[in-house]
């Protein structure tokens, strides 16, 4: 059975050709078409880094950023609750115990503050998130983590050519991460990159994607030569490291849509100013603030809603944004901590790390009232698709969101 494309057009042609120049060489472990080497160096140009790291998706970038970074188990690591739960699973992924800092209430991104509040003498790292396509509010982090010591990693997954103070986002952190799952700026189906200037940095992240190779680099990936590897003394693994590494075909599919970069992201954006210009006289739709220093690149569009001043429930507006040819309307997700895996503290083998002996911290409550912020925007927040191929059928989506404002003012 064909089956019709979801997205036609999302993926060009270009890609089916270095596919096919995987697939006519066959695979090889350091030799042939080198996609993915090709991916991380471009994608390292356009960032403006000095290393770009591969990974097999944008939840391992985040945990070889902190094994990286040396953050070990029992240690605390501050991020947000509001954000997809993979940026807390990867501090549990490493051992260390999520610590969730408030979140501003018209970026909807981490309070500069928040995370003041929460700083131990256990606390390692930070990971901001990039939310919705809006770089965090980076020269105050920055200045915490040099005041205690701490390395910052900038989770923006949904960030990509996102701009903070006329820097690309990812590259005033110590570390990027970034994701190419489906429904990213960029994708290949799923994968991940690392970006640091940091030569140190870069060559543990490789090591820690690629089993620990001894001879890997920030700038050489793949494994060991076999004429390195060839003789039975051969020594090949120096640190602990788990296989992270994306694969040549996924490479093609990344480098095709790395050499698109901007006008993929553009288009992005200039589907989110349609749906700006609609919501800029509605008093119950407040989009996101943008500041004057930043370049939002529009993962999603989001507002948030007000139900009284509308008059209809979250729930009746998407039915009714729906019943115009609205095509999908997200909620935010759930703050991570309300999450029944930490509710409930189903963490490895139980309560582990955060009901270890080894934490040595003051047990963490995951309860209500935690961040009260994000606690008070995450049920009104509204996120409008801006991850259309076709522009007419962007268009439709803009009419109906409003007339769906419309109906409400009469």
């Amino acid at each position: 059975m064909v089956m019709k494309p979801r997205h036609p057009g999302r993926i060009s042609e270009k890609a089916l050709e270095y596919l096919k120049e995987v697939i006519d060489y066959g695979f090889g472990n350091t030799t042939g078409p080198r996609m993915v080497a090709q991916f991380e160096k471009k994608f390292a140009e356009r960032i403006g880094s000095r290393y770009a790291m591969a990974h097999c998706n944008g939840t391992a970038t985040m945990h070889s950023c902190l094994a990286a970074a040396g953050v070990k188990p029992g240690d605390e690591v501050i991020v947000p609750p509001l954000t997809a739960i993979s940026t807390a699973y990867a501090v549990l992924h490493q051992g260390a115990i999520p610590v969730f800092a408030d979140v501003d209430e018209r970026t909807f991104n981490i309070d500069p503050e928040s995370i003041r509040e929460r700083i131990t003498p256990l606390t390692k790292a930070i990971i901001v998130v990039g939310l919705y396509g809006l770089s965090a509010d980076m020269d105050p982090i920055m200045e915490i983590a040099k005041k205690h010591n701490m390395i910052v990693i900038e989770d923006n997954a949904e960030c990509l050519l996102g701009m903070y103070n006329g820097k690309v986002a990812g590259i005033t952190g110590h570390m990027g991460s970034f994701s190419l799952q489906a429904s990213k700026h960029i994708t290949c189906g799923d994968g991940g990159v690392v970006v640091t200037d940091d030569p140190e940095l870069a060559t543990k992240v490789r090591k820690f994607a690629c089993v620990g190779y001894h001879t890997l680099t920030g700038d050489k990936g793949g494994i060991i030569p076999k004429k390195e590897r060839g003789h039975p003394k051969s020594i090949r693994h120096d640190s602990l490291g788990w296989n992270y590494r994306l694969s040549e075909l996924q490479g093609a599919v990344a480098l095709e849509q790395v050499e698109r970069i901007d006008e993929i992201v553009a288009k992005r954006i200039e589907i989110a100013d349609m749906l700006k210009n609609v919501v800029k006289d509605c008093d119950f739709l407040t989009p996101q603030y943008t500041p004057s220093n930043y370049v939002n690149s529009y993962w999603t569009f989001v507002c948030l809603y007000n139900p009284e001043k509308a008059g209809i429930t979250w729930d009746d507006f998407r039915k009714r944004f729906y019943s115009f040819g609205g095509d999908f309307l997200y909620g935010a997700w759930l703050l991570s901590y309300m999450e029944p895996v930490f509710q409930n503290r189903k963490f490895l083998g139980g309560g582990f790390p955060i009901d270890s002996e080894i934490y040595k911290g003051k047990k963490q409550i995951y309860e209500l009232g935690l961040c009260p912020v994000a606690e008070k925007i995450q049920p009104n927040l509204m996120q409008f698709k801006t991850n259309y191929v076709d522009m007419d059928e962007a268009k439709e989506q803009v009419e109906a969101l409003r007339k769906t404002i419309e109906s409400l003012k009469k």
